[in-house]
């Protein structure tokens, strides 16, 4: 299908980081073809208006834990290890495949509803996620999270994440991909851990693992090891394959070292952060050092939602805070943590992140035409410290229109929500 997005201020991402006014961008099947002035060459099937909104990429969760909005607001108010101790993992241990499902889609619909058009998923029966991508027309990094079970000599998890890359890696035309992904140090033995880097050797992946979330988990590790997580994991050679590190919150100069030498891409996650009191990561220090920082929400029961344009606020508004230093994560860098960064973090870059010929056309656009968005002397300011999950008015998803004046395409949302309900209901008494 082609489509034009006509008279339209743009915010690519692209190199410039600028405003462009009232222009064009074209469409064709998945890609952008063109961006710029009116062309009659280009045969078009459907015209978008652009006045009075703002295209930009769309936005990239490179963190979270989609099953797990059926736990929203179910566990609250609680430290790390108590709430994953004591209530989430006993009540995921009673989860089914219908669960997964209907949780996902609910996690789907919300975030495609807030701008996000790219996630990355750490969670379990990821067949049930990998259909809601492919049915909601979602981009979709799916791991498997695999936290080592000491009666389980054989490993078999590993099988779990290897079919999953079988299944699933490159389908729904290449919308889904796979990555391996060990939870943390503190759940997974070294043994282990050599086994999913050798895994994610064999399937030429890159590796999802939580990394220095916590002050208790730092200590437990200079207690058993004698050394940080991300120097345990440096050592180990796991950096030594393309790695996504969710959280990285007690890091000190030597592991900010650690990870720009081995291109670790750490992934903020400030409102799961915050409310479970795990503190707030250097993001400045390591955006300094060149660090490609990316975004994510972490799992809609530690947040407790999937708002992207909430965690881009926070992102940068804390720093500022923490730092005392008003000039610390400007509204820029904020948005390239949720969109290019994003991008790179997936090692998807060479396909989304930015608006440019030739890439994935992940578009969103927002709706200006709302009194928190007057008056318009700075869109990028508007985006990160004014803009609202529900100013998206349309989302566009590898050249498809998959929500538009704010109405979802592919899925039938008012179901999504009773099922997911009914689900939540059923594993709470099970």
């Amino acid at each position: 299908m082609s489509i034009l997005i006509k008279n339209v201020d743009i915010l690519s991402m692209d190199g410039k980081k600028e405003i462009i006014e009232g222009t064009n961008i074209y469409i064709t099947d998945s890609k952008i073809e063109h961006i710029g002035e009116l062309r009659t060459d280009i045969d078009v099937e459907k015209v978008v208006d652009g006045n009075n909104k703002l295209a930009m990429p769309g936005l990239i969760n490179a963190h979270t834990h989609m099953g797990m909005s059926l736990l929203r607001n179910y566990a609250d108010d609680l430290p790390l290890f108590d709430w994953l101790s004591n209530k989430i993992w006993p009540i995921e241990a009673n989860m089914n495949p219908e669960d997964i499902y209907w949780g996902s889609l609910l996690s789907m619909v919300e975030m495609i509803q807030s701008g996000t058009t790219t996630f990355c998923d750490m969670y379990i029966m990821m067949d049930e996620v990998g259909k809601g991508a492919e049915e909601s027309g979602m981009r979709a990094m799916l791991t498997r999270g695999m936290g080592e079970d000491k009666n389980d000599p054989t490993f078999s998890k590993l099988n779990e994440a290897r079919d999953l890359y079988k299944e699933w890696h490159g389908k729904a035309s290449g919308r889904i991909r796979t990555m391996v992904a060990p939870h943390a140090p503190y759940t997974c033995s070294n043994k282990f851990l050599l086994k999913t880097m050798e895994l994610a050797q064999e399937l030429n992946t890159g590796i999802h693992i939580h990394l220095s979330e916590t002050k208790k988990e730092v200590e437990d590790s200079y207690n058993l090891h004698g050394k940080s997580p991300i120097e345990h994991m440096d050592d180990l050679g796991l950096f030594n394959h393309h790695t996504l590190a969710a959280h990285c919150v007690h890091v000190n100069d030597k592991d900010i070292e650690i990870m720009e030498n081995k291109n670790v891409y750490p992934v903020n996650n400030p409102g799961s952060n915050l409310k479970l009191a795990s503190g707030f990561a250097p993001v400045d220090k390591m955006l300094k050092k060149g660090i490609k920082v990316s975004l994510g929400t972490d799992g809609a029961s530690s947040n407790n939602n999937l708002n992207m344009f909430e965690e881009i606020n926070l992102a940068a508004i804390i720093n500022k805070a923490v730092n005392l230093d008003a000039v610390s994560v400007p509204a820029i860098k904020s948005i390239e943590m949720a969109t290019v960064n994003g991008a790179y973090a997936l090692d998807w870059y060479d396909e989304i992140g930015s608006l440019e010929v030739g890439k994935k056309a992940d578009i969103i656009l927002i709706d200006l035409d709302k009194p928190h968005l007057y008056p318009r002397y700075n869109l990028i300011s508007s985006i990160a410290y004014s803009t609202q999950g529900s100013d998206v008015d349309t989302v566009i998803i590898d050249g498809k229109v998959i929500m538009e004046k704010r109405i979802i395409k592919t899925v039938d949302v008012e179901k999504v929500m009773y099922m997911a309900d009914k689900q939540a209901k059923s594993l709470i008494n099970r």
